[in-house]
This record gives structure tokens, C-alpha cells and sequence, in this order.
């Protein structure tokens, strides 16, 4: 039995770790996937350890959270186990479309990440509303593994701006580095971060040819995974750029260690938040009743349940605004229901911001 958990963790976390597949219409080529299951063994020697009764009582209380709806303020919520896709995703007649900008750079170019590998190209698409005034700075969603083409982002956008639920916004959607993933991503440091204000944003800026704002009000970052792990990094290192924070079964857990963060993202809920004064952040997340270590023992480090319902906790202590979403009847990143619940997160997200009408 125990072999057969860890077996399935393995495969898990391989899936947690490898790159995320694109979709059209931008559509960057393969990534080269790293050897995740091998990778994953090595760094998951407690992975077999069943979940101890303390953990099984823990996650027992997620499915009994109250319903989230349209319109919730701050707070723990359950949504399934049934899904359906969102009508935002929906092209609608009559309402203005954007457009979406593609480039590409070479990592040959970066002085951040050259490629641990030898060189490689990272494909990045910008999405542009109809509605942009050039010249004017414009509100951001930077999304890690270009998250938003995968589902419907810039469809959504058009809809809400349209409807004047969010505000005229330009969404940059990143490829990861292939192999390199999970250094970029779950690394517990500002380099990304940095990275991504000193050499895709000017870039961005120049291809798509517009202006982004640098009021972290304006800012917001998107990812699921260990994305979603980079996109809460990104804030917490640098909140004078980022002030707004979605992720999907976010990898806040033990996968990259460093001499500040011994336990990699883990120390977010075991140490950042609780023991640090509150940042001046905004964050929705969500993690899946079936996601990645759901029935390992909190002790591993590696139960993606337990790591975002304490994430939950620790941000309600802090008296953070945040919604936890908990998806019954899900998987780790489950499409359904990014598919339902992205407008509503960017909604939620977005509160209090000026929207001109």
C-alpha cells in the first residue's frame, strides 16, 4: 500500500513540476521536459507516508465550508462537485476584441536565466484590449506558464471590461523556461521578479506597444502549480510592484530549498506570513479536493491540500483580504474549474480599483 502511494505521489509531483502545455492562438513550440519522475524521487523521501490522523482531521473540514458565490467577500469557501465553464469565456456579438501580440526571446539574451541547459526560446503573448488609449498606462495580469491563453483570458477580458466589471487591462502571459521550470518558479527569491520588471516587461511594452503602470495597485500576478507559487513570490518579495495575487492549487510547498527558505514554499504558511507584518496584498486561491499529496502526512512537506488551507489560515490571522476556494470532486490545476471560477477570482481581485465607465 505504501509503495503504491508512493508511486502515485511520484507521478504527481512529476506532473507538478514538468512544463505546462500552451494553447492556441499563442502556441509556443514543445518545452523540453525534464526527467520530473526521477527528479521527483529524489526529492520526495518522505512522499509514501500516509496522512496522519491529525491531517485527515484537518482536510475534513474543507468540504463543509459555506458555498462561494458571485459577490463573496473574505474568506474560506467550497465550490462542486459539479462544473460548468463560466459565460465569460463566451464571445459575445457586439462586444469590442482585443488583440494578442506574440514574441519571442532567447534566453541567450538574459542575464537572469541564460538556460541551465544551453539556450532556449520563451514565447510570450500580450494581450491588448480595444478599448487601450496609447500612451496611457495600463493596468497588468502577468501570468506564469502563459496562463490565461490556456483558458480563454483574453475573451474574458473583452467581456468584463466591456460590462465595466474590470478595468481597461493588458494581460503578458510567459512561457516557462522548459527544464528550468522549476528553479524559476519555486525558488523562494525576488529573481523572477526582477527578471520579469527588467527584461519581459520593457519588451512587452515595445512589441504590443503600450504602456504599463508601476502603481502595484495596478499590478497583478496569475499561475497555478508551482506558477502559482512564482506569482505569490513575486508579490511577497516585491509588493511595491504587485498588490493582487491568483493562484490555482499553488505550489506552496517544499520543492526548491535555500539558505532563506530551508523549506522552500512551505515557509510561506510556516514562517513568512505568520511571523512577518502584513504586505499590502489581495489574493485568491484555490486547491482541489483530489490535488497532489492529498493523502500524505503533512510532515513530508508535500501535501498540496494542507499547504494552501493553512495558507488560507495564516492570511486570515494576518487580517489579509483573500478568498481560499476548496473544489470537490478536482484535480490538481483542474480545467473545470478554472474554467468556471476565473472571472469571479479576477472580479474578487480586482475590487476597489477605478473603472471608468
Amino acid at each position: 500500500m505504501k509503495l503504491a502511494i508512493g508511486l502515485l505521489l511520484v507521478a504527481q509531483f512529476a506532473l507538478a513540476q514538468a512544463p505546462s502545455p500552451a494553447a492556441a492562438p499563442c502556441d509556443p513550440p514543445p518545452a523540453v521536459r525534464p526527467n520530473g519522475a526521477a527528479a521527483a524521487a529524489r526529492r520526495a523521501p518522505a512522499a509514501a507516508i500516509p496522512a496522519a490522523q491529525e491531517d485527515i482531521a484537518e482536510m475534513a473540514k474543507l468540504p463543509t465550508l459555506p458555498a462561494w458565490q458571485r459577490g463573496a467577500g473574505d474568506g474560506d469557501y467550497s465550490i462542486g462537485p459539479d462544473y460548468a465553464p463560466a459565460p465569460e469565456q463566451t464571445k459575445r456579438g457586439g462586444v469590442p476584441e482585443g488583440k494578442v501580440v506574440e514574441f519571442v526571446m532567447d534566453s541567450a539574451e538574459s542575464k537572469f536565466y541564460p538556460g541551465v541547459n544551453g539556450p532556449f526560446q520563451r514565447h510570450v503573448c500580450v494581450y491588448v484590449p480595444a478599448q487601450y488609449v496609447p500612451g496611457t498606462a495600463a493596468p497588468v495580469i502577468v501570468s506564469a506558464d502563459a496562463y490565461g491563453m490556456h483558458y480563454a483570458l483574453p475573451t474574458i477580458l473583452d467581456n468584463m471590461i466591456a460590462d465595466h466589471r474590470l478595468p481597461v487591462m493588458v494581460a503578458v502571459m510567459i512561457a516557462n523556461g522548459g527544464a528550468e521550470r522549476s528553479m524559476e518558479y519555486d525558488t523562494v527569491s525576488a529573481k523572477y521578479a526582477d527578471y520579469v520588471e527588467a527584461e519581459v516587461l520593457p519588451r512587452a511594452e515595445k512589441e504590443a506597444k503600450v504602456k504599463l503602470t508601476k502603481d502595484p495597485e495596478g499590478r497583478m500576478t496569475f499561475g497555478g502549480s508551482s506558477g502559482g507559487a512564482v506569482a505569490l513570490t513575486m508579490a511577497w518579495f516585491k509588493p511595491e510592484l504587485y498588490h493582487r495575487v491568483l493562484t490555482y492549487s499553488g505550489t506552496y510547498t517544499d520543492l526548491q530549498r535555500g539558505p532563506d527558505a530551508p523549506h522552500g514554499a512551505w515557509e510561506y504558511h510556516e514562517h513568512f506570513i505568520p511571523d512577518n507584518p502584513a504586505k499590502p496584498l489581495r489574493v485568491w486561491m484555490e486547491v482541489a479536493q483530489n490535488d497532489i499529496g492529498a493523502n500524505s502526512a503533512s510532515s513530508g512537506r508535500r501535501n498540496w491540500v494542507i499547504a494552501n488551507q493553512r495558507m488560507a489560515a495564516v492570511m486570515k490571522a494576518k487580517g489579509y483580504h483573500y478568498q481560499f476556494v476548496y473544489a470537490k470532486n478536482a484535480g490538481h490545476v483542474d480545467a473545470k474549474v478554472i474554467n468556471q471560477t476565473l472571472p469571479q477570482a479576477l472580479e474578487f481581485l480586482w475590487k476597489g480599483y477605478p473603472i471608468q465607465k
